[in-house]
């Protein structure tokens, strides 16, 4: 833990005065010190302790399904390991990665319609993510950018807007749904597991390739990962829910800018449905952590593998 109670006081009061930023919606976060208590500050003296053990780059990995709170949960440790262990901490997500809207349409003419919708393994810049992460690891860091996807306009911004990496940090949170996800087994993908693939995936093509995208490209980028911290919902189901929430947050944070109705969403989260369920069912069994979430959406158990 912070080793005065002067900088446990400091972390208290920039975690509070960040959540109080976040409270867009009608919901409230809910005994904030609790959880501070028994979820962040554990979470993060465990990757404090990783870190000292060479003091080279961690990269630590936090997945969950859409809606689960990894964003928020991101810069939470970000600010614990910042002002309590002086850790130079940056934070990305998968989602900057996605492919541009061109690179998309041309995947889907090439090999499924489907890929015009970002989300799934295979419709992001993998070449690029996997340089990037190599870059943050290596000896001979050299200061980089890294890009920024906006969903309101289904693209990636132009570099202006990248976040720019001038110093080799010390922890890097890579944060998205499907970080740290691994293939499922030929056999399992016969059956559709939805309409969307029971309609429009007939043949396979989209699913095969989204796993043998997982089996090769992905499995490169997710072996740099040094912990993986897990959010594991109460099912599938609530990743409707909880999607909604975020479009509600999106409409104030975006100034605007287009966000999805609540049709659109429903058919938006049968792509990532069979990686999801997947996930819930295999992925306790490898995560460094996993934060269970109530129905709620409370934090309601941590544990430690």
């Amino acid at each position: 833990m912070p080793n005065s109670k002067a900088r446990l006081d400091h972390i208290k009061k920039i975690y509070l005065k960040f959540l109080k930023s976040q409270e867009v919606t009608s919901e409230p976060f809910r005994d904030k010190l609790g959880q501070l208590k028994n979820f962040f500050l554990p979470i993060s003296e465990k990757i404090y302790r990783n870190y000292l053990n060479n003091k080279k780059t961690k990269i630590i990995g936090l997945t969950g399904g859409q809606g689960s709170g990894k964003s928020t949960i991101s810069q939470i440790l970000k600010i614990i390991l910042k002002e309590g262990f002086n850790l130079n901490t940056v934070i990305f997500s998968i989602d900057d990665f996605y492919k541009t809207l061109q690179e998309r349409k041309a995947m889907s003419k090439k090999i499924n319609p489907l890929f015009l919708t970002r989300g799934v393994p295979g419709t992001h810049n993998t070449s690029l993510l996997l340089k990037c992460l190599k870059n943050l690891k290596s000896k001979n860091f050299k200061k980089f950018s890294i890009p920024k996807f906006d969903k309101s306009i289904d693209d990636r911004l132009s570099k202006m807007f990248w976040q720019n990496i001038k110093t080799k940090p010390d922890i890097v949170i890579f944060e998205g749904w499907c970080v740290g996800a691994f293939p499922q087994k030929n056999k399992d993908l016969i059956a559709p597991i939805n309409v969307l693939e029971k309609e429009k995936d007939k043949k396979r093509t989209w699913r095969n390739f989204v796993n043998k995208e997982l089996k090769t490209r992905y499995k490169k980028i997710f072996k740099l990962i040094d912990l993986m911290i897990f959010l594991k919902i109460p099912s599938f189901e609530y990743v409707y829910k909880w999607r909604l929430l975020q479009e509600k947050k999106l409409r104030v944070t975006s100034k605007g800018k287009k966000t999805m109705s609540n049709k659109q969403v429903k058919n938006f989260i049968m792509f990532y449905e069979r990686i999801t369920r997947h996930m819930l069912k295999n992925f306790p069994k490898k995560a460094n952590f996993i934060i269970n979430l109530d129905k709620s959406h409370r934090l309601k158990s941590l544990k430690f593998n």
